[in-house]
């Protein structure tokens, strides 16, 4: 199997490999990204795929509910509000 490590200018080796490589040695390649590695697949030279280990799950956003509650609600639903305003236009 025949990986061209390449070094970036700013950040870690990335390993380029060719389509063939890769489906031949397909299990090799992914050891090397479940270790860490970044594999770019090349074809005739160009990249056409970048192998990276999967994000971690998204940060979620914080719960907001008791900032919700929190707001004191006054006057009349927004809802009404349009209603009653598109009537009078429509007088």
């Amino acid at each position: 199997m025949y990986i061209n490590s390449v070094r970036l200018a700013i950040g870690p080796f990335v390993n380029e490999i060719s389509v063939k490589d890769a489906r031949d040695n397909f299990k090799d390649v992914l050891e090397r990204v479940a270790a860490g590695e970044e594999v770019i697949i090349v074809r005739h030279g160009k990249p056409v795929a970048k192998l990276v280990l999967p994000v971690s799950e998204r940060p979620r956003l914080p719960d907001l509910s008791a900032f919700r509650a929190s707001i004191p609600v006054t006057g009349a639903p927004a809802s009404q509000l349009l209603v009653e305003e598109r009537d009078k236009d429509r007088s």
